[in-house]
């Protein structure tokens, strides 16, 4: 596992917003919402050097929308959603959560062991998560990474 300590500061995601609440699978139902109606936000979407989006978030965050990790890390809210652009608003439907600059550790998920391995290094190694772990996948390379914070900005 290749451990990154990376630092980005406030972003903005744009996507379709859910919660634990709504069971088992509703983290595939937003995405695959989030995905059928892309053409509604395409135009706001961050876009890199070469035109591509910049990233593709599942952003989370605690119920009070705080950006604290999930209560028990089994419940909580989840955005599915693409990096746009500061000042884009949110067309019906969508939601637009502005998340705060935090250090990262960022890790290439591998899987579903990805994330405790992580929980078990930060202890291992006495560091604490400063918020709650987002999901992003990079448009270029088809990679996933977990991005775990460590320190707010």
């Amino acid at each position: 596992m290749k451990i990154e300590k990376v630092v980005k500061g406030s972003f903005t995601v744009i996507g379709k917003e859910g919660s634990t609440a709504d069971g088992d699978d509703f983290i595939e139902k937003l995405w695959a919402d989030a995905n059928a109606h892309y053409d509604q936000i395409s135009h706001l979407a961050k876009k890199d050097e070469n035109g591509n989006p910049a990233g593709v978030w599942g952003a989370m965050s605690d119920f009070t929308h705080s950006f604290l990790p999930w209560d028990g890390f089994r419940n909580g809210l989840y955005l599915a959603g693409a990096e746009c652009t500061d000042g884009a608003q949110a067309p019906d439907g969508w939601v637009k959560w502005v998340v705060p600059g935090y250090e990262y550790l960022r890790v290439e998920n591998e899987g579903e062991n990805t994330f405790p391995q992580m929980m078990r290094y930060m202890e291992d190694h006495s560091v604490s998560l400063a918020g709650a772990v987002h999901d992003f996948t990079c448009p270029q390379t088809g990679k996933s990474y977990m991005f775990f914070p460590i320190r707010k900005l």
